[in-house]
């Protein structure tokens, strides 16, 4: 069993490394009920549902890990063409965690990078995926092709940690902890939403310079062979019931109508803002509780 920095943001949860396709992937567990697991995005890392897991813990068996390159998990190396962070890659991951924990099929939340990890791990696993919610986020291969002006200044880490290796980890090195604060500042609307330990374990996650290079390969990856990917996807669709979420006052529902985007690549969806910004697991979470749990 791991021993985790504040096991109170998270009662009743156990912590393990799970090794799957040759990566450790750090797990959190607790509950009981039907399987669900819920995937981060950048630069977080599993704490990032400590006050929404424990109430979905009285019904479900919540699973919350670091995807890989992020937070405790194992970091490898890009790969050609960046493809161990590939959105594949690092979907094949979580189904290894969760078949390891014996669970064959469940339902799936991802936020941001968690929510594109879910999207393709609803493509390449179908069987697998239950329910889908899917938080502040449209399609990747979307938002590349729609790119103008205004995304590209409210979402300007999607152009700059994209660069060659090494430009924006030896930046991001300079100050670390201002560009993940300026970052999450940027995104979170609601004042005082993060909790200090929350922020605490972000930062020294962070500090990690592998996190930091891990973080742009998942980015390059996403601008390369997740394109391929998508593009030799394009006229399938997510067969699992899909619920989309976005912030009210953030990027996502600003710049698409998310609900038709989504149904361009799914049969089954439906969703709604939350009166939030980019992350309502923090910032909105009883709303957030509300929305999935009716769907789930």
């Amino acid at each position: 069993m791991v021993v985790r920095a504040f096991p109170e943001l998270l009662p009743g949860f156990t912590w393990q490394d799970t090794d799957v396709n040759g990566v450790r992937i750090r797990t959190a567990i607790g509950g009981e009920g039907p399987p669900l697991l819920l995937l981060h995005g950048h630069p977080q890392m599993h704490l990032t549902w400590h006050k929404v897991a424990p109430v979905l813990a009285e019904r479900f068996t919540v699973v919350a890990t670091d995807l890989r390159g992020y937070g405790d998990s194992a970091k490898p190396d890009g790969g050609p063409e960046h493809i161990n962070y590939s959105k594949r890659a690092m979907a094949a991951d979580q189904i290894g965690v969760m078949k390891a924990l014996g669970f064959e099929r469940f339902r799936l939340v991802g936020h941001d990078r968690g929510g594109r990890v879910a999207h393709r791990l609803a493509l390449d696993a179908p069987q697998a995926v239950e329910k889908l919610v899917l938080i502040d986020i449209a399609p990747t291969a979307t938002m590349y092709a729609r790119t103008d002006m205004e995304f590209a200044r409210r979402y300007f880490w999607w152009f700059f940690l994209i660069q060659p290796y090494p430009l924006p980890e030896r930046l991001i090195s300079a100050d670390p902890d201002f560009f993940l604060e300026t970052h999450i500042a940027g995104q979170v609307k609601i004042a005082g939403a993060v909790d200090p330990r929350v922020m605490a374990e972000y930062r020294r996650c962070y500090a990690n310079a592998r996190m930091r290079h891990a973080a742009c390969e998942d980015y390059r990856a996403a601008a390369g062979i997740d394109l391929v990917h998508d593009a030799e996807d394009a006229d399938r669709r997510v067969e699992a019931p899909l619920l989309a979420l976005w912030g009210a006052r953030g990027t996502i529902g600003a710049l698409y109508d998310v609900v038709e985007t989504w149904r361009e690549k799914a049969t089954d969806v439906r969703g709604h803002a939350i009166d939030c910004g980019h992350s309502p697991q923090e910032e909105a979470p009883e709303e957030l509780l509300r929305s999935i749990g009716e769907f789930l």
